[in-house]
């Protein structure tokens, strides 16, 4: 629950290599100057309602550890940044602002249970999560003071999405629910046949949601009605980003698919050649490729029009990191125990930091740093 010891953060840098180098990376000082960019922030899971996981930080390379922030218990909730200040859930129960410049602890909020991976979504002073007890949360970013809670008859690992003054988010009761984002008042909830533990897309008016019970499907925003769904005939536990008019995710039967809203058709299928695993990574949408996270210890790159992979990157374990991209690079963490950044062109390796415990968290990057958190319960900050 503290920041690592100076001493501890100059041994760290041991663990960084980069372009599979055994050279160490210099930790800078935390305390460094450093000036949040109000306008460049990471408000929500995949940086926005469309889900695209692109960021348009600029970052100099080679990354630096800024900081650790340790938070007690894993961390499986992908950060937001707004501000300055950074906002994470862990399986201690506790939401965590920091700030963004030196990891110091602004607050702390006790939730009703574990925070899984439901990460936050700031909007409008509130940050809102969904906790393991199935209940949101609505809580005062400047001073960590609970405003409303929300229960759900199930654990909620779904992040929250704000729009249109509504909170949208998904619980395993079965059900994808909008509430007020002012009051916590229930506008509307649409059932589905399985667990909801997708987090909404959200365009034109309608939420998207890939499902547990295999479905795909368009919601309206304004009062729940279902527009239309999509057979992918599969367990889906990814997020569907919306770009192009066609949305991409992954499936516990081994494939990714790319739907085209307008026809509401499947349009290309892919499934790696040799190795069929399952698919929990959402994707993100850049430079017209899809890259996604699979069980089979892979990043793929696939062509965002065909389906056809472009490149692969070999990990050591399995890729349930939801994949970033930034400049021209993909940021990923796997559970063997590293981030890896990848040139976005031809997924050549051009940096990893080995943090010693799965990173499942999607990295959250904005105003020039990247935030991600490993199941051992440490926050890292790299700059």
């Amino acid at each position: 629950m503290r920041l690592l010891t100076p001493v501890l953060l100059a041994v760290l840098p041991l663990l960084v290599q980069a372009c599979g180098s055994s050279q160490s990376a210099e930790v800078m000082n935390p305390v460094a100057e450093f000036t949040p960019n109000g306008t460049d922030n990471w408000p929500q899971f995949r940086g926005n309602p469309l889900l695209t996981g692109v960021s348009e930080t600029a970052l100099k390379e080679p990354l630096e550890l800024a900081w650790i922030y340790e938070a007690g218990e894993s961390i499986e909730s992908s950060a937001a940044i707004v501000d300055g200040i950074v906002y994470v859930g862990s399986q201690s129960g506790e939401l965590l602002a920091l700030e963004l410049g030196t990891g110091e602890l602004r607050w702390k909020y006790h939730a009703t249970e574990a925070i899984g991976e439901s990460s936050p979504a700031v909007s409008a002073g509130v940050v809102y999560v969904g906790d393991l007890a199935g209940v949101l949360h609505a809580v005062e970013v400047k001073s960590g003071a609970g405003l409303w809670t929300f229960e759900t008859e199930a654990e909620i690992r779904s992040s929250p999405v704000v729009v249109d003054g509504k909170v949208l988010f998904g619980s395993y009761d079965g059900y994808l629910y909008a509430v007020s984002a002012r009051t916590g008042k229930l506008l509307w909830k649409r059932e589905t046949e399985g667990p909801v533990h997708s987090t909404a897309s959200v365009a034109q008016g309608m939420a998207h949601i890939a499902g547990c019970d295999g479905y795909f499907r368009a919601i309206r925003v304004a009062d729940g009605r279902e527009g239309f769904q999509v057979l992918a005939g599969a367990y889906t536990g990814a997020s569907p980003p919306l770009v192009g008019g066609r949305t991409f995710f992954g499936t516990f039967d081994n494939e990714v698919l790319g739907v085209d809203l307008r026809s509401q058709q499947i349009v290309w299928r892919y499934e790696h050649p040799t190795r069929h695993f399952p698919y929990n990574s959402s994707a993100a949408v850049a430079d017209g490729k899809v890259i996604v996270g699979g069980r089979d210890k892979m990043v793929h790159a696939l062509d965002a029009r065909t389906g056809k992979e472009i490149w692969n990157f070999r990990t050591r374990a399995r890729v349930d990191s939801s994949p970033v991209v930034a400049g021209g690079r993909v940021y990923v963490g796997s559970h063997d125990g590293r981030l890896y950044v990848l040139d976005l062109a031809n997924g050549r390796k051009v940096w990893e930091f080995e943090a010693g415990a799965p990173v499942s968290a999607s990295p959250a990057i904005a105003s020039g740093r990247v935030v991600v958190g490993d199941h051992d319960g440490r926050l890292y900050c790299f700059r």
